[in-house]
């Protein structure tokens, strides 16, 4: 896979997740509230910067594994 293609891809993944998960674990630890949505956007300004390294590094070794299961 092409670096750039790998960015991009990384990219819209792990901020999707983060954002879905960010959004999930707030509402099960803290329920909803009136600051829902500002702690949900910190949580989610936090959660997206490792997410992305992560998904980048992990992206291909995690296919390449994904690959082998799937024969």
């Amino acid at each position: 896979m092409h670096l750039k293609l790998r960015l991009i891809h990384s990219t819209m993944m792990s901020g999707v997740l983060s954002l879905l998960m960010s959004c999930w674990i707030l509402y099960i630890n803290l329920g909803y509230s009136s600051h829902f949505f500002a702690l949900w956007m910190k949580a989610w300004g936090l959660a997206w910067p490792p997410a992305l390294v992560i998904s980048f590094l992990a992206g291909p070794s995690l296919l390449h594994l994904a690959q082998k299961l799937s024969k």
